[in-house]
């Protein structure tokens, strides 16, 4: 058995869905205007099956600058076991800077299991970086910063 493979049994273990699949911990990277071309390099190395969704291409567009619509909402690479998240940095008052452009994504789930959790990280985390988990056009959203500097993004499903 290989250490993902294990480690994909534990997490379904741990964090089980109504729906009777797992919830995802993949990587989430974040870049400043370049992540199109991050992601297209990662596929070229990787292979698989990339996606990209530009922010004019979302209702987010009417809330984000017009010189910021070309940037990337999200984007996911899917090749074999591997799962990579990506965004381009959009958040209107935080930089980007090394150490703050890696983080964990947790996706999948309802806006309740997604809660459940969201709850017990956020317990201690700096709340100038708490976003609280929200409904957004496209689902449920939030990040924070926990208590040991970790990032975590949070998607799933509306509440």
């Amino acid at each position: 058995m290989r250490l993902w493979q294990s480690y994909s049994l534990t997490l379904e273990k741990v964090l089980p869905t109504e729906k009777g699949d797992a919830m995802k911990l993949t990587p989430f990277l974040l870049f400043d205007g370049n992540c199109a071309e991050a992601m297209t390099f990662y596929q070229a190395c990787l292979g698989g099956e990339l996606a990209i969704t530009k922010v004019s291409d979302t209702p987010m567009k009417h809330g984000i600058p017009a010189e910021k619509h070309g940037r990337v909402a999200f984007a996911n690479l899917k090749s074999g076991p591997l799962d990579i998240s990506a965004t381009d940095w959009l958040h209107p008052t935080r930089a980007p800077k090394p150490g703050n452009m890696a983080a964990i994504y947790l996706g999948g789930g309802t806006y309740a299991e997604l809660r459940a959790v969201f709850d017990k990280l956020k317990a201690g985390a700096d709340p100038a970086l708490l976003d609280d988990l929200r409904e957004m056009p496209f689902g449920s959203y939030g990040h924070m910063e926990d208590k040991f500097g970790v990032h975590w993004f949070f998607q799933g499903d509306k509440a």
